[in-house]
């Protein structure tokens, strides 16, 4: 068994698992982030408990969410203007680098 060490399981529910975590720097969609930090003072959980769990229930090909959770979502997402959606996973690009972009095109470096 891995890193991860089961504990006694306490009365009703799953037994624990002990983890390692380690801190790490993640560069996020502003508004994203801020629906994920909505739901997870929503649930009292913090941000990295959340975000582990979403993964962990994608990893296995599951839906994290009920369909209150969704709903809320769905309240967060207009609370702060979030208008993504999985399709646009693959074609978001940083501000910074739409700037670098037209600033090459401008002097001729870059793709038409």
């Amino acid at each position: 068994m891995s890193k991860e060490k089961i504990l006694k399981k306490p009365p009703g529910r799953e037994p624990s698992l002990i983890v390692e975590r380690t801190q790490t720097g993640v560069r996020i969609e502003k508004r994203l982030l801020k629906v994920l930090k909505g739901l997870a003072e929503y649930h009292d959980m913090t941000l990295g408990d959340l975000l582990e769990g979403i993964v962990l229930h994608a990893f296995d090909g599951r839906h994290p969410f009920s369909e209150k959770t969704r709903r809320r979502i769905d309240d967060l997402k207009r609370i702060y203007g979030l208008d993504l959606d999985s399709t646009a996973s693959h074609r978001l690009m940083e501000k910074v680098e739409v700037l670098q972009t037209t600033s090459a095109r401008k002097r001729g470096k870059g793709p038409a």
